[in-house]
């Protein structure tokens, strides 16, 4: 996702914040607050690739898992050839370090647009 359609989402964001009912709009930060994630939390947890920290950060429980488990059976075989299954997380790992406020901003976007869709139902 480029940062014009980001951009475009946000835009769209602010529009549904402001058409919301001051109860609504109010619930809407106190939300935001608790759900919201912080970009460089994620790029320093990245840097930490090796256990999968930032998957975990942003609720992506299972790739966290898988990225811990295959370095973890990275070390144990370390000796035997498990160096180029390190490498090769690493290389998945690295451009997502290179993009960590893309990546959080779109996460924070997305989480967002479920709870205005969640306030505009209990709006209904």
């Amino acid at each position: 996702m480029d940062d014009s359609s980001l951009r475009e989402k946000e835009e769209a964001l602010r529009e549904a914040i402001s058409s919301l009912s001051p109860d609504a709009r109010k619930r809407y930060y106190q939300l935001e607050e608790q759900l919201v994630k912080d970009p460089d939390t994620y790029a320093v947890l990245n840097y930490f690739f090796a256990a999968g920290l930032h998957h975990f950060y942003l609720g992506k429980v299972i790739r966290g898992l898988i990225n811990a488990i295959l370095m973890l059976i990275g070390l144990i075989t370390f000796a035997v050839g498990g160096w180029v299954l390190i490498v090769l997380v690493i290389v998945i790992e690295l451009p997502q370090l290179f993009k960590s406020q893309k990546i959080v901003r779109k996460h924070n976007i997305d989480v967002m647009e479920g709870v205005i869709d969640e306030l505009n139902r209990e709006q209904s």
